[in-house]
C-alpha cells in the first residue's frame, strides 16, 4: 500500500483538523491505532508541524468529509500524476574499480554479440563510442591486457539488460532484412578456462 509523504506529520495534521478515527488515521498513514492515541496525547510526536495532505494533493477534502460521516470507511490517497520515473535499463555509475573491466567487456561484446550497435554497447556499459573503437581496432592504449570478459559477471550490466539489448538488436536486423551474426566458437583456451 502506498503511504502518503511524511506519514507522521500527516497524522498529526489529521488529528488536529479532522474528526476521523484512530483506525482511519492509522490505516492511511501505515502506523498502528496506539501509535496514533499517543501522539494524540502528545506523548509522541512532539514537535513536529502537521502535513496537510489536502493542500499538497495527496487526499480531497470531500474524501475526507465521507470517512468522517462513516467510521468504517477508510481514506484513499489520489493517484499521482508525476510517479517518480524509475531506470530500467542502461549503464549506472561504475566504481573506480571495475572501469579496468570495461574493455574487456566491451571485447566480450563486440566478439560474441556483432550486431550490438556501438550506441547499445555504450549505453549498456556506460562507455563512449571512442573506446569501443580504439577496442574493435586493437588500439587501445592497454590493447595487450584486453581478455573479452562477461560484462554481467564483471557487474557492469545485469542479464536483463543485456537481453533486452540483443533482442533489440536482432528484431532491428530482422527488420532490416538481415541475418542475425552467429557468435563465433570458443577459442581453445576459452574452453580450458
Amino acid at each position: 500500500m502506498t503511504l502518503p509523504l511524511m506519514p507522521k506529520a500527516t497524522a498529526v495534521w489529521l488529528i488536529e483538523k479532522t474528526a476521523l478515527t484512530f483506525e482511519q488515521i492509522a490505516d492511511f498513514c501505515g502506523m498502528h491505532p496506539l501509535e496514533v492515541q499517543a501522539i494524540a496525547d502528545g506523548e509522541v510526536a512532539q514537535g513536529i508541524v502537521g502535513y496537510d495532505p489536502v493542500a499538497n494533493g495527496q487526499v480531497l477534502e470531500a474524501e475526507i468529509h465521507r470517512c468522517e460521516a462513516d467510521p468504517k470507511a477508510r481514506l484513499k490517497l489520489i493517484p499521482s500524476n508525476n510517479p517518480v520515473p524509475r531506470r530500467l535499463r542502461g549503464a549506472r555509475y561504475t566504481p573506480v574499480a571495475k572501469r579496468n573491466d570495461r574493455p574487456d567487456a566491451i571485447a566480450f561484446l563486440l566478439r560474441n554479440f556483432p550486431q550490438l550497435s556501438d550506441a547499445q554497447i555504450s549505453k549498456l556499459l556506460g562507455t563512449t563510442k571512442e573506446t569501443i573503437q580504439k577496442v574493435r581496432e586493437r588500439s587501445h592504449w592497454n590493447s595487450a591486457n584486453i581478455k573479452p570478459r562477461d560484462p554481467v559477471i564483471l557487474g557492469l550490466c545485469t542479464q536483463t539488460d543485456l537481453h533486452a539489448m540483443v533482442t533489440q538488436a536482432n528484431e532491428r536486423l530482422a527488420r532490416e532484412g538481415q541475418t542475425i551474426p552467429p557468435a563465433p566458437p570458443p577459442s581453445e583456451a576459452e574452453e580450458a578456462a
